[in-house]
């Protein structure tokens, strides 16, 4: 009966080689090297197919991956063109705002000059209020970007912010005291743009009290 069996599942194909496998598990088959090749081979087929099922899955994913590689790559290039772009405008047109804020002050001083040229009497203490105008008008627009003079008269000497080009022996200031400036020293904001150009104290019983350079 159970050859008979065995024989009508071979030929109708309803099992295959998963119904072997079981019955060879459950004890009704007895062990045969053959049977066993057979189901291995068959194993190893389903193995095979299973691959190859899987492998249009994988060229699927690695054609996705590609695509998004170069989706990336334009869009670091598109990134890169922009921030030249960005970069170049900005050393070309970064002064904008301050140079228009200056344009008053140029067209005071155009006034002022034209004003000078064009007076019979030579007003020149007007003309020099005029001057002056300008100047507080020229730097209260530079501090508006951060622009800060340097306090140097009668401070204590500061290499970070002066720079001494003299030195004159005072009797009656402390040593390295800022006696005088020579030209004005500037920040922008927390940077130094130019020291202070100043002459230093050289304080009592320095010397015969005559001005002498830093360079000896």
């Amino acid at each position: 009966m159970s050859q008979k069996k065995n024989d009508l599942e071979a030929a109708e194909g309803t099992e295959g080689w998963e119904s072997l496998s079981e019955e060879a598990e459950g004890g009704s088959l007895a062990p045969n090297p053959e049977l066993e090749e057979a189901m291995r081979e068959a194993m190893e087929a389903v193995e095979a197919r299973e691959v190859e099922r899987r492998q249009p899955a994988g060229e699927g994913e690695t054609a996705e991956l590609h695509d998004r590689l170069l989706r990336l790559q334009a869009d670091f290039e598109n990134f890169r063109k922009r921030t030249l772009k960005e970069k170049e405008e900005a050393f070309r047109y970064g002064n904008q705002n301050i140079v228009k804020d200056l344009l008053p002050t140029v067209d005071n001083l155009e006034r002022a000059i034209e004003h000078a040229r064009g007076s019979q009497t030579g007003d020149l203490e007007g003309l020099l209020q005029g001057v002056e105008l300008v100047l507080r008008e020229l730097l209260g627009a530079l501090e508006q970007y951060g622009l800060a003079a340097i306090e140097a008269e009668g401070q204590t000497f500061d290499p970070a912010v002066h720079e001494a080009m003299t030195q004159q022996i005072d009797e009656s200031a402390p040593a390295n005291t800022v006696m005088q400036v020579f030209q004005k020293g500037y920040r922008l904001r927390d940077r130094l743009l130019r020291p202070a150009r100043v002459v230093v104290s050289g304080g009592p019983g320095e010397g015969s009290g005559e001005e002498k350079s830093e360079d000896g």
